[in-house]
């Protein structure tokens, strides 16, 4: 699936109200307040810019629990260039660079 989305893409949902809607994005490109649900979690949009290899980035985000299926939240962004970002995922609070965060496919719940 990861090979077929864009930038941004809107996606047809079954959402439990039977309302279909929402959109994949990157979760650096969310919104404070915006939820959604991981959808793909992939280190590859910029080899060597997070300053490490782009296997050992793929896997702390995983060791995190960045991974398909969990629940995840934007609460804050920094005041400057808007980075760092803090997000809820599942039921733990983290602080992410907005660069590392291009690399997490979230689907957005429907507003």
């Amino acid at each position: 699936m990861h090979d077929m989305l864009p930038e941004a893409a809107s996606v047809a949902t079954d959402t439990p109200d039977g309302k279909a809607g929402g959109q994949a994005v990157r979760l650096s490109t969310a919104q404070p307040g915006d939820r959604g649900v991981i959808v793909d979690v992939r280190a590859e949009s910029h080899p060597g810019d997070h300053g490490v290899a782009v296997d050992e980035l793929q896997r702390r985000l995983l060791e995190f629990g960045f991974v398909e299926g969990a629940r995840i939240e934007v609460l804050h962004e920094g005041a400057i260039w808007r980075d760092p970002i803090a997000v809820r995922l599942d039921d733990m609070r983290i602080g992410l660079r907005r660069r590392d965060a291009e690399d997490v496919w979230v689907l957005l719940d429907p507003k």
